[in-house]
């Protein structure tokens, strides 16, 4: 079920995401050379704490940490670790989602570390590029396979791959609702957008040409490319206005 939001939740939903917003703005001088994952979420869990929201990555589902931090081939939901130390060249994906008085924020970026090839360079700034694509497709009375198709659009004349097993998702007063929003174009998206909606739009971008990934079978969460491509990925949380969209979670 799609919920429409009012007035209320709208209200809500701006403060959440400007709270993700925020974290993520102070989380960026720490994302560096010799930082360890763990110290990363340490800091954010402490910021959203002592800005009265909770981490809501913490225990979903059993996931043990309080961001997600995927690097170079981890296209999604990296855990956090002591051991995991950012190097030199790296390209790391770091995701959060707050929950503030019973209402979400999420979203994520990647961060280029030290010298980063040039190739890596292209990928993240075309992956957000094609975030933003689709965020302008986004007007009410259009399908949501438009989004998708303005993504896959820009994307596939770079050689790259859409990850097809991870999307976006409806936000509100739960972490994860009804509709999934597809980054690739597929009919299976022909659900008309509708101004009160709230969604995530988070293109994952493989630099190899499969979109196939693989969960860990150690931690049940990780999930990397199968060829062992690099992988981007951005994200912003979008009400659907009478114009258009509002990013909630722009800094």
């Amino acid at each position: 079920m799609i919920y429409i939001k009012n007035k209320y939740d709208i209200k809500m939903m701006r403060k959440s995401g400007e709270l993700a917003a925020k974290l993520l703005k102070y989380i960026e001088p720490f994302v560096k050379e010799g930082v360890s994952t763990l110290y990363l979420n340490d800091l954010c869990e402490e910021f959203t704490k002592k800005h009265g929201a909770i981490s809501a990555p913490l225990n979903y589902n059993g996931f043990s940490k309080s961001i997600c931090t995927s690097i170079n081939n981890v296209v999604c939901h990296g855990i956090p670790s002591e051991k995991e130390i950012l190097k030199d060249g790296d390209i790391i994906n770091i995701d959060v989602t707050v929950k503030l008085d019973g209402y979400y924020g999420d979203t994520s970026r990647t961060y280029l570390i030290g010298n980063v090839s040039e190739e890596a360079k292209y990928l993240v700034r075309r992956t957000e590029n094609a975030m933003y694509r689709g965020i302008k497709a986004v007007k009410p009375g259009k399908y949501f396979y438009e989004v998708g198709k303005a993504i896959e659009k820009y994307i596939s004349k770079f050689g790259y791959s859409i990850v097809r097993d991870f999307v976006g998702h409806g936000i509100g007063k739960s972490f994860h609702e009804d509709p999934q929003v597809l980054h690739y174009y597929s009919l299976r998206n022909k659900i008309r957008l509708q101004e009160g909606m709230i969604f995530t739009i988070e293109p994952m971008i493989n630099m190899g040409k499969s979109y196939e990934v693989k969960v860990s079978s150690e931690d049940g969460w990780t999930v990397t490319t199968e060829d062992g491509s690099l992988s981007a990925q951005f994200e912003h949380t979008v009400l659907v206005t009478s114009k258009g969209a509002e990013i909630l979670t722009k800094a």
